[in-house]
């Protein structure tokens, strides 16, 4: 027969004095968030100083008490960085174990610090403290990685490579252009991080559990306090609202996928196939089995971490899409999505620009290969549109030419002049200035396009950018 628990009277938690006893040990358990919230204590500890400081301001706290709260605050934040403050589950969050740990300390003044507070607004606040100083240090990461790919574009990226679409040769470009591909895409991860921090840069503090208080906060001056360029205008909004995490989830979704292109790029260029890139020892592992084994394992990973950053977004979007106003306890759970997609993002930023900046490309190698797979029959085909050949027309010729090359095993360059003619009367000597990838590159015209002058004007364009 099972043993039943002794029940108090009372509960024994000082926010549920409602209710005739404590939670049954299961039910404690799925309560409580401080295994993932415990990161939001300097948020939680910097909230309840701006809230003191007001609750001072409008009277409900005299000046002594509020010294012995910001001193008692400082002390349990000192504490919890060291670990010496003792996380105790039953307190279920990160919020009650500062209360807790404060009072313990200061005694009744300790008590006065959540009038006008709820834990719903508390932790809308600590998530939006933590999010926007997320969002910076993300901004500041993919930075770091775009000056690494750029460094490497100037100094590596002046040689001829082939572009691939389909994983087919297509045509040739400047290495560097590949490279500054990736910076384009990660300019658009940190203006998106960046227009999602305006939403993020709220202050929900003042909106209580869901309708506000009778008491008169002053809630501009906590945002002033705390940095915020606004308030929340709706308090049922604001404590229930998560969509600042959401789009916070689908930044670091889209960062994610352009994180695993990059690494899938330079996956297939390291391999002994290809053998365009050679990654830093300091980068890569070995096999427990193979000792020749030199693996891309870090670009695997961070393609991998790819996942976490995507999962995030769909359980965001999941658990917040049937939920009535206002807040419900589903959201408790918003953090177990938040912090560790940023957290895998982090780290794989980190990685990738040190991937980048000890990574060495093998010009001579991709050089020997160059002339496979008729990088230049585009190049001859617009040398016929320049002779008055319409392009379907020249279209059709040029891949007559490369059925005929391929079946000799030559390139177009290789074709005598009088095969060329034979094909297209339009063809003439000077044809040879469009064949072959070194040429085609330098006759690339449009402002953007894969040649040496927009290179540089691409690189130019970066190093103010990023200056």
């Amino acid at each position: 027969m099972p043993v039943m628990a002794t029940k108090p009277k009372v509960s024994s938690k000082p926010w549920q004095h409602r209710l005739s006893s404590d939670p049954a040990p299961a039910t404690a358990a799925l309560l409580a968030s401080l295994d993932v919230d415990a990161a939001l204590y300097p948020y939680d500890i910097a909230g309840s100083m701006a809230h003191a400081k007001m609750l001072r301001r409008i009277g409900v706290l005299k000046a002594a008490e509020l010294k012995a709260i910001l001193k008692g605050l400082a002390s349990v934040g000192d504490a919890l960085a060291a670990g010496k403050l003792p996380l105790d589950v039953s307190l279920e969050d990160i919020h009650m174990v500062v209360e807790s740990a404060l009072i313990a300390r200061i005694g009744q003044a300790g008590r006065k610090l959540h009038t006008g507070r709820s834990r719903n607004d508390q932790v809308a606040l600590d998530l939006r403290l933590w999010a926007r100083d997320q969002v910076d240090q993300l901004v500041k990461l993919v930075r770091s990685l775009q000056l690494a790919l750029v460094i490497l574009a100037d100094k590596q990226g002046r040689f001829v490579m082939p572009a691939y679409t389909h994983l087919q040769r297509a045509q040739p470009i400047m290495a560097g252009q590949a490279v500054l591909a990736y910076v384009e895409m990660l300019q658009r991860d940190a203006e998106r991080l960046a227009d999602c921090r305006k939403r993020v840069n709220l202050c929900p503090l003042g909106s209580g559990a869901v309708a506000g208080t009778s008491i008169p906060l002053d809630r501009r001056f906590v945002a002033r306090e705390l940095g915020f360029a606004d308030i929340t205008r709706n308090s049922i909004d604001a404590t229930s609202d998560r969509d600042f995490l959401t789009e916070l989830c689908f930044c670091l979704a889209t960062l994610g996928g352009h994180l695993s292109r990059w690494a899938e790029d330079w996956i297939i260029y390291a391999t002994t196939e290809f053998g365009f890139l050679e990654l830093d020892d300091a980068f890569c592992t070995s096999s427990s089995m193979m000792p020749q084994k030199k693996n891309a394992d870090t670009l695997e990973l961070i393609r991998g971490k790819s996942a976490a950053a995507i999962a995030a977004l769909t359980g965001m979007l999941t658990l917040t899409k049937g939920l009535p106003l206002a807040y419900n306890r589903d959201l408790q759970d918003d953090k177990r999505f938040c912090l560790p997609a940023v957290a895998a993002m982090r780290s794989a930023l980190t990685v990738a620009a040190g991937v980048v900046s000890t990574a060495r490309f093998r010009p001579r190698r991709i050089a020997a290969t160059l002339e496979a797979g008729f990088l230049d029959a585009t190049s001859l085909a617009e040398y016929l549109v320049s002779k008055g050949v319409p392009f379907r027309r020249a279209h059709q010729l040029v891949a007559g030419l490369v059925a005929r090359a391929e079946k000799q095993g030559k390139s177009l360059s290789q074709l005598p002049l009088a095969q060329l003619q034979a094909a297209a009367a339009q063809i003439g000597p000077d044809v040879a200035g469009w064949l072959t990838p070194a040429n085609v590159v330098k006759r690339y015209q449009p402002e953007g396009a894969a040649g040496p002058r927009q290179l540089d004007q691409q690189l130019k364009f970066w190093r103010k950018t990023l200056a």
